[in-house]
């Protein structure tokens, strides 16, 4: 048990010197930290919210203006397989349950009506890894000559699901769009994400805010040739009002036809920059090939007519056709300010939001709050480390002093171990750190308490010491196994704090179960190997 041959002596020795080495990015400046050479480690722990400061929030998917959308879109489904594909005479309307109600005119194509109806109903597998039985997305009741369609609770999660992935997207793309934040964004449960912004000022925390709650759906709409004299006035047929993004009371009448309304969901670019005619903030943008060619016919066939740029139901811009705008781009202006037209740029390059997201959850931790923290947890890592160095020696003298240095080089590994792998350190994590030590003592307590009644047993040193570190492994080993099944459940079960207390826990036993056994025992050999003792110093 106290036997080591050079090459395990050696690899002990090995894994230490990197410990520590991966650890000390920690606590080197920044400019020292930049002139490292490549080969060596360079980043220190990423640090958790609740000590940088920053943004947590969970968005929940707004399940009734999803239903309100998803509705909308199965009637133009209908009326697109109906009339526009088939030339189906039929009466289209909305029940009060959300369901839509086709009634066919011409008895003799109800049935072919019936057949084309069923192609959207497309099926959803409700099982694990596509094992379980296919539901269709969509029912379908026929009376007659009259379908009625509804989604299928199925079909409606399934579609809530997707809703989730495309807003994840789309998050990503609107938050961070040059990839130089270090945000975290999650599905968390069935319809909610996470979103977590360390390192973020309070008025950058506002302005992410807003990213989130534009939803960015763009439409290029012809107005109307009348226009409202004065404030109610009702909108003739054919025509919606619209409020204008200088005074929700002023409205223009829009046009209501697909054929006069161009999507922004065929932008393939857009960015800020300035008018060169007066200097004020725009975004510019390209259309795709689809999109430039739906826009160069809009505005080709309505020369001298005012079309409206409509963002999230508002008109922010409602320029007159001078000439056909055939190239695929153009610019939005409305009286912008330079911030304003970047985040619109933005918007509009992530696209729109499948789905009004709410948020449910708002955690907001500011920088100083942070830094307090760190101080805080900082303080209370050492008075544990002063506290349990102190009781070791007093306990067991010199080999007290065998496991304070274990307890040492334990701490430079979890560091180091939680510095290599990035993972996210937490004030949760902190105390994790600090219960670490406490149980990295309590190992060598078990060893070195068996010793003292080996010694009791009329033992000699060397027999005590050796019997002593080979019984205890076992108590050792239950009590961290335990214990690191219940830091793997607490990670897998957990979110947010919790798995931060449970990351620091885990690696911490791994580190904990090396040095309280493998490095105490290798200290005690050398010294055993040194000194040759007649007694044990415990």
């Amino acid at each position: 048990m106290l036997q080591f041959n050079k090459w395990k002596a050696f690899s002990i020795i090995a894994i230490i010197i990197a410990g520590i080495v991966m650890a000390l990015p920690n606590v080197l400046p920044d400019n020292v930290r930049k002139g490292m050479p490549a080969f060596l480690p360079s980043s220190p722990m990423t640090l958790g919210l609740d000590l940088r400061g920053g943004a947590h929030m969970v968005l929940e998917i707004d399940q009734q203006s999803l239903r309100k959308i998803l509705v909308t879109q199965l009637r133009g489904d209908v009326r697109q397989v109906l009339f526009t594909d088939n030339k189906i005479k039929h009466k289209i309307s909305r029940g009060s349950g959300g369901e839509i109600i086709a009634v066919i005119s011409d008895p003799g194509e109800v049935e072919k009506a019936g057949e084309e109806l069923r192609r959207l109903a497309r099926p959803v597998n409700t099982g694990f890894f596509g094992q379980g039985a296919d539901v269709p997305e969509i029912d379908i009741d026929q009376s007659g000559n009259r379908f009625t369609l509804k989604f299928s609770d199925q079909g409606f999660t399934d579609r809530i699901r997707r809703t989730v992935e495309q807003a994840i997207s789309v998050l990503g793309n609107r938050l961070n769009p040059d990839g130089t934040l270090e945000l975290t964004i999650q599905r968390q449960g069935d319809d909610r994400v996470l979103v977590q912004v360390p390192g973020v000022d309070d008025a950058e925390i506002a302005r992410l805010k807003g990213l989130i709650d534009k939803p960015g759906f763009l439409q290029f709409r012809l107005l109307c040739d009348d226009q409202p004299s004065q404030v109610g006035q009702r909108a003739p047929l054919g025509c919606e009002a619209i409020p204008t993004r200088e005074n929700a009371e002023f409205v223009n009448w829009v046009q209501t036809s697909r054929r006069a309304t161009v999507d922004g969901s065929l932008l393939n670019d857009a960015r800020p920059g300035f008018d060169q005619r007066n200097g004020e903030p725009i975004v510019s943008f390209t259309f795709n090939q689809k999109g430039a060619l739906q826009f160069g016919k809009l505005t080709q066939a309505n020369v001298n007519k005012r079309f409206g740029i409509i963002l999230d139901g508002v008109v922010v811009s409602a320029p007159s056709i001078n000439e056909p705008i055939l190239g695929g781009s153009g610019q939005i202006s409305g009286n912008f300010s330079v911030e304003e037209a970047n985040d619109l740029s933005i918007v509009l390059r992530s696209g729109a939001l499948p789905a009004k997201l709410i948020i449910v959850q708002e955690s907001l931790v500011g920088p100083s709050l942070g830094s307090d923290s760190i101080k805080a947890g900082f303080i209370a890592c050492v008075l544990g480390l002063a506290a349990v160095l102190v009781f070791m020696v007093i306990s067991y003298g010199l080999f007290g002093l065998f496991a304070n240095l274990a307890l040492v080089v334990n701490l430079m590994l979890l560091i180091g171990l939680l510095s290599i792998l990035q993972a996210t350190l937490t004030l949760p994590g902190i105390a994790g750190i600090v219960l670490t030590m406490g149980m990295a003592v309590d190992s060598n307590v078990l060893v070195f308490e068996r010793v003292r009644e080996e010694v009791r047993n009329g033992r000699s040193p060397l027999n005590a010491i050796e019997t002593g570190f080979a019984r205890a492994l076992s108590t050792i080993l239950d009590a961290n196994i335990t214990t690191l099944i219940a830091a793997v459940i607490l990670f897998g079960m957990g979110s947010g704090p919790i798995r931060g207390f449970a990351v620091t826990l885990g690696f911490g036993i791994v580190t904990t179960v090396f040095t309280a056994f493998t490095l105490t025992r290798l200290v005690v050999a050398w010294w055993i190997r040194r000194y040759r003792p007649k007694t044990v110093p415990i």
